[in-house]
């Protein structure tokens, strides 16, 4: 949904990080709805899955400016000040992620390399066939999907509250900002 007011593009998210986001989509969607458990192809997605984040890391410190960690790490004061001006009903615009925006990225990460080391440790001596690390790999899995649902939900919902299209951001890595939506302080 567009705005009637002007706005100003904002070049956002550089292509590492677009190419980053829709393979871990990928991957994710394929371990979990269509290569069955256990099997090869599962593992490598898997390992291709934690790789991704990692690079993602590494990027969070030597990337572009809006990829940068330091760029929209979710400190106290900036979770603070998103909650308070959400609850007053104020949408500042956030170029990058937003504070919880990046609470749900790490989230999701974290998840992952949680998937990647509790499958990794299935192949090994001391934990193959061992059906507790499996329960435990289940419940990740079905957590990063819950997350992973979230976060696309609150992705679309946010974009049209606030006017601006997050999902088409992370295609074209160029966000819109209304002018009438104010910069976070």
């Amino acid at each position: 949904m567009r705005s009637t007011h002007s706005d100003s593009s904002v070049r956002v998210w550089d292509p590492f990080v677009r190419v980053f986001h829709w393979s871990l989509v990928s991957c994710v969607v394929l371990n979990y709805f269509v290569v069955e458990d256990g099997e090869t192809a599962h593992q490598v997605i898997g390992y291709i899955a934690a790789g991704l984040v990692l690079a993602r890391v590494v990027w969070g410190f030597v990337g572009s400016r809006y990829a940068r960690f330091d760029d929209f790490f979710p400190t106290p004061a900036r979770l603070r000040a998103q909650l308070v001006a959400l609850r007053s009903g104020q949408h500042p615009f956030h170029p990058g992620h937003s504070p919880l925006g990046a609470l749900m990225m790490f989230a999701l990460m974290a998840l992952v390399l949680a998937l990647g080391v509790t499958g990794f440790l299935q192949t090994t001596d001391a934990f193959w066939g061992d059906e507790q690390m499996q329960e435990i790999h289940e419940l990740l899995a079905s957590a990063l999907i819950a997350l992973a649902g979230v976060h696309g939900l609150v992705a679309i919902v946010l974009g049209r509250v606030e006017r601006v299209n997050l999902v088409g951001a992370m295609f074209t890595g160029v966000k819109h900002r209304p002018d009438d939506q104010p910069e976070p302080r």
